[in-house]
């Protein structure tokens, strides 16, 4: 169905597709992975045409159909459904024909490949999809031009899963997603009848909605069976084998080496010296495939420890508009060492709670209360587009080290990644892995007592989110974090707080416990009512908040 044949292409004299090839079966589902800057996404793009290779291939067949998700959100006044149904393009054309059509043969072949291709569904069907992504029928019913840039790219996700093409490439498709439309696209993906290439880092989906999985490393392709665990099991045992098989050619070539210098110069050995030098030249060198190191996150350790409770809200209310609070009775406390996830659906007010937690968000009633001598480290997704462009690295840690000397402020780059390559490019030609890293480093420099974590994996490759796993449960000050990165979740968090129906509770049970209850509410309602993309009036005003 696919095939990709002996693909080249640099970029800025860096090569980053070195004669890449696979050849994907169809109906086949495929998870791409590989460490951010891999060129993952340029090889999406040289699939759909965008980019042209410097050398090598892409063929399919010319019958068929290929979709990918647009990187401009949908705008305009056009209506969500409308949006989505207009991207059948063939329909929509048959559909205005048939409006102006006189000739009842040409009206009748009209009315039959209408039929052929389901339009007469199609609305019900792109309702559908909406809803599963997080939008109700009032909300579909709303135009575009409503919504933040992060719910106008679920529409745009809706639109090329209403398409259904026979080859559907996504990037990152979860990155605009809660957990509910996770858990969703992650059914939706595994009944879905055509082949699928899918970059992702949820280790989740890729244990569940692929069949195998295609590795890009160091500019080729190496496709595996099985979800994200099969690959780490089947890369470990191939790391072992070539890692095994390199020490035994080293081996055998300083025996001969040992052999050869000893006998050189006696003329009884001297033929077999040379037949054995012979050997070792014609011997091919295996070099055992090690991954490369990941640098790792590391969270300063707060300088002095405080007492808990660190923070103690009662009766709290908190919004951006005067008497329209998002959240209400609020009754938490955060002590210490408190470890907490925020679970509910976008919309719902986890990043307001966060940004009351924080500080960024001052309470609109009740009483709140927080250690006198309380610091945070403070990380949200949209920040990554607030770095100034013209900037770098090296200019924004200059800033927080002003009486240091270079040298120190470039081994602080260092341990976060940023080699002397890195550290003084302008921040728009980062990587969005290489940004999410800088933020955090800017967000700990002060060993703050509590970090409060906003999607903080977004743009993080599945080697970085282990990486910041061990970070955080080595940290020793407070965890307030938001992910729909259920891995994350579960091996981070000791509480689970609910944010939903205008407050925020603690959730008694587990990340399973908690899927299910989701599952069980999707199934017990036809439509989503007032959560997510179809929020009460009240809480647009946090919706348009959201990043993109």
């Amino acid at each position: 169905m696919l095939h990709i044949n002996d693909l080249t292409y640099r970029i800025e004299g860096r090569l980053l597709l070195d004669r890449a090839s696979v050849g994907i079966a169809a109906g086949h589902k495929v998870g791409l992975i590989g460490r951010n800057g891999a060129g993952k996404t340029t090889l999406l793009r040289i699939i759909t045409g965008e980019l042209s290779p410097d050398d090598g291939s892409v063929g399919f067949p010319r019958s068929a159909s290929l979709g990918y998700v647009a990187q401009e959100a949908p705008g305009g006044d056009a209506t969500l459904i409308e949006w989505v149904l207009e991207a059948d393009h063939e329909r929509a054309s048959l559909l205005a024909e048939a409006e102006t059509a006189t000739d009842p043969q040409r009206i009748a072949d009209i009315h039959t490949r209408l039929g052929d291709i389901g339009a007469h569904a199609a609305a019900a069907r792109a309702a559908q999809i909406l809803a599963g992504l997080g939008f109700d029928e009032a909300a579909q019913n709303r135009s575009c031009r409503e919504y933040s840039g992060g719910w106008r790219m679920r529409v745009a996700l809706a639109a090329v899963l209403f398409l259904e093409p026979e080859i559907l490439l996504l990037d990152e498709p979860t990155n605009y997603l809660d957990l509910e439309g996770t858990l969703w696209l992650e059914s939706y993906l595994r009944a879905y009848p055509h082949t699928i290439l899918m970059v992702s880092h949820d280790r989740n989906l890729l244990n569940r909605a692929v069949a195998s999985i295609l590795h890009l490393d160091r500019g080729r392709l190496t496709l595996y069976s099985g979800g994200y665990d099969d690959f780490e099991d089947a890369r470990s045992e191939q790391q072992r084998l070539e890692g095994k098989l390199k020490k035994k050619q080293d081996d055998e070539r300083k025996r001969i080496t040992a052999f050869v210098d000893r006998f050189r110069a006696k003329a009884t050995k001297a033929a077999q010296a040379q037949s054995r030098l012979k050997a070792l030249a014609k011997m091919k060198p295996i070099a055992a495939q090690v991954d490369d190191r990941v640098v790792p996150i590391t969270f300063p350790k707060p300088e002095k420890a405080l007492a808990s409770p660190l923070i103690r809200l009662e009766g709290v209310e908190v919004g951006y508009e005067p008497d329209k609070p998002i959240l209400r009775n609020i009754d938490l406390r955060i002590d210490n060492d408190d470890r907490i996830a925020l679970l509910g659906q976008n919309g719902n007010g986890k990043s307001t709670f966060a940004k009351l937690v924080s500080g960024r968000l001052p309470p609109q009633g009740g009483s709140s209360w927080s250690h006198k001598n309380l610091t945070f480290g403070y990380f949200a997704q949209h920040q990554l587009d607030e770095l100034s462009e013209g900037r770098s690295p090296f200019d924004y840690i200059t800033g927080l080290m002003p009486e240091s000397s270079e040298a120190e402020r470039r081994a602080r780059l260092g341990a976060a990644g940023f080699g002397f390559d890195r550290a003084d490019n302008r921040c728009d030609t980062l990587s969005g892995g290489e940004k999410a890293r800088l933020l955090l480093l800017l967000a700990t420099f002060h060993a703050p007592h509590i970090l409060v974590l906003d999607e903080p994996t977004n743009h993080l490759d599945v080697d970085s989110r282990e990486t910041l796993i061990r970070a955080l449960n080595d940290y020793e000050g407070a965890v307030i974090l938001i992910s729909h990165d259920r891995h994350l979740v579960e091996a981070c968090a000791e509480s689970l707080w609910l944010v939903g129906s205008g407050t925020v509770t603690p959730f008694e049970g587990d990340m399973a416990d908690y899927q299910r209850m989701l599952l069980d509410e999707r199934s017990s309602r036809p439509a989503r009512d007032d959560k997510g993309g179809g929020a009460r009036p009240d809480d647009r005003a946090e919706q348009r908040r959201l990043a993109a």
